[in-house]
């Protein structure tokens, strides 16, 4: 009953301070209701667990409002961060979390914090059909978490997430060659293929990078790096229909694959695989 009256007090001044401000446009912050702080907290879990994620970050946050200084505060406030990434609030959730961690960088909690900070970049990657600086930015979160805490649950979890990053940004790199390739610019779409190879080259778009390449190459009248990446090619990827379309472009024109040990193709895939 307690926390049920403090609840609707607090309701009551929040929504009082939203009826001045709209009709006088008067700036009045909410009624202070002193509570202890582990009656806050408390009803903050609750919120939470009823899916209530907005009541539950106000409760968090007047936790540490009421208490800074605190034990409770410091959990409010990786709290109040997860419940802002909950509500898809990702710029709240990050800057909350990057607080946390100003404040107190040593923190047990800081592993999650970071962990946050990478999720809420991850959580806007878009298509490859647009920027993909939300990509990069996510890459370089997730990989700092797998730096800072190699061997936690959190740098196994961005281990497997760096993995569909560097897919998207390779399907970019892709799109992006595929189109200069078709305006026939093809030393831009050599640089972006050459890209997905060396930057990229986990990923599932290197059979189709190898024959493109293949297929710039023989445009370009360059048929040792035309037969090394069709070589190449047939070499990893032996039943990719990639390759049978590299293959197919060769023997029209009575060539055959041939692989170069001293190309960049060549020491390039090596290396990776």
């Amino acid at each position: 009953m307690k926390n049920l009256m403090a609840k609707i007090r607090f309701s009551l001044s929040f929504a009082a301070v939203l009826c001045v401000a709209a009709c006088g446009g008067a700036q009045i912050e909410a009624e202070y209701v002193e509570r202890p702080v582990e009656q806050i907290y408390n009803s903050a879990h609750e919120e939470l667990a009823l899916g209530n994620y907005i009541l539950a970050t106000q409760e968090f946050d007047e936790v540490e409002r009421q208490h800074p200084y605190s034990l409770w505060a410091r959990r409010a406030m990786v709290m109040a961060a997860y419940t802002y990434y909950l509500q898809n609030k990702y710029d709240e959730a990050t800057a909350t979390a990057r607080r946390f961690l100003a404040l107190y960088p040593g923190n047990k909690q800081a592993a999650y914090a970071y962990y946050l900070i990478a999720m809420s970049q991850y959580e806007r990657i878009s298509d490859v059909s647009r920027d993909q600086q939300t990509t990069e930015l996510a890459m370089i979160a997730l990989q700092e978490v797998v730096r800072r805490y190699p061997d936690s649950d959190y740098a196994r979890d961005a281990l497997l997430k760096i993995d569909l990053t560097k897919d998207n940004l390779a399907g970019k790199e892709m799109s992006v060659g595929r189109f200069y390739l078709n305006r026939r610019e093809y030393a831009a779409a050599a640089g972006r293929f050459r890209n997905v190879i060396e930057r990229y080259g986990r990923t599932s778009h290197v059979p189709e990078a190898l024959h493109r390449l293949t297929e710039v190459y023989m445009s370009l009248g360059i048929t040792a790096e035309a037969q090394n990446s069709a070589a190449v090619l047939g070499f990893n990827y032996p039943n990719s229909q990639w390759y049978r379309d590299s293959y197919s472009i060769l023997v029209e024109r009575d060539l055959k694959p041939v692989k170069d040990e001293k190309s960049w193709i060549s020491r390039a895939i090596d290396r990776i695989l």
